[in-house]
């Protein structure tokens, strides 16, 4: 790994990974507070909620690609992954609050839905954040899988170590500080992830542009100014930029 990639990865991991502990902070003592009350109440304000996680996520990723990916919009990419947030927190809510609805359902219809309603969690914020990363990036749909696996690994480690620790009765703050110590280690496996896969990403991304530059292929200054192809350099691809 390159010096410039290991800065990357070392900038990307303690910021994203902050940036969502914050994030998911809201939910969680959102969450915590409304146990119990009217799906009119919880649901909206939990999907409000995964709304502001995802911004503070998005704005903490966005700040560090920017070392990367100087022409990416920050404004694009943080509302991507918020509205993205919030659509999967709607998706996983699916199941609790239908559930009166959907107990008459046959066991095979159940599992096939539950399966459909995990994969589509997984992939609403690699997806969204791929429609601004795709201007800068190829091949970014890549970036799909990867932060689907980053979330698969991330959620199981929460429900690994919060399930256990969660049981009727328990006082707020306990609950809340279960949540955060879960989500701290779930943000943990996230950062980490994504940030090993970008620097595979903007590596083979750059290896591209650089195959496609010599056939008379034109790209705009890359980090640090250089031009696609020279010193190393991210390209990016001129007429993309935002």
């Amino acid at each position: 790994m390159e010096h410039r990639e290991r800065a990357l990865l070392r900038r990307w991991i303690p910021v994203v990974a902050l940036a969502e502990i914050l994030g998911f902070a809201v939910p969680a003592v959102v969450g915590v507070l409304t146990v119990g009350s009217p799906v009119v109440l919880s649901l909206p304000l939990l999907v409000a909620a995964g709304a502001v996680e995802g911004a503070l996520l998005g704005t903490g990723q966005a700040l560090v690609l920017r070392s990367a990916l100087p022409a990416i919009s920050v404004t694009r990419w943080v509302l991507a992954t918020a509205g993205a947030a919030a659509l999967a927190y709607l998706l996983a809510l699916l199941p609790s609050t239908t559930a009166t609805v959907t107990a008459a359902w046959p066991v095979p219809v159940l599992i096939v839905s539950a399966i459909a309603l995990g994969l589509l969690v997984l992939l609403t914020i690699g997806v969204a954040q791929w429609s601004e990363l795709r201007r800068h990036v190829d091949p970014a749909a890549a970036w799909i899988g990867i932060t689907a696996v980053a979330w698969l690994l991330g959620l199981g480690i929460f429900l690994a170590v919060a399930m256990p620790l969660w049981h009727p009765g328990q006082s707020v703050p306990v609950a809340v500080l279960v949540g955060l110590v879960a989500g701290a280690l779930m943000a943990l496996v996230m950062a980490a992830v994504t940030g090993a896969g970008l620097v595979v990403l903007l590596r083979r991304s750059r290896g591209r542009a650089t195959g496609r530059g010599t056939s008379g292929e034109t790209f705009g200054p890359g980090v640090g100014g250089a031009e696609g192809g020279s010193s190393g350099a991210i390209p990016v691809r001129r007429g993309e930029r935002s």
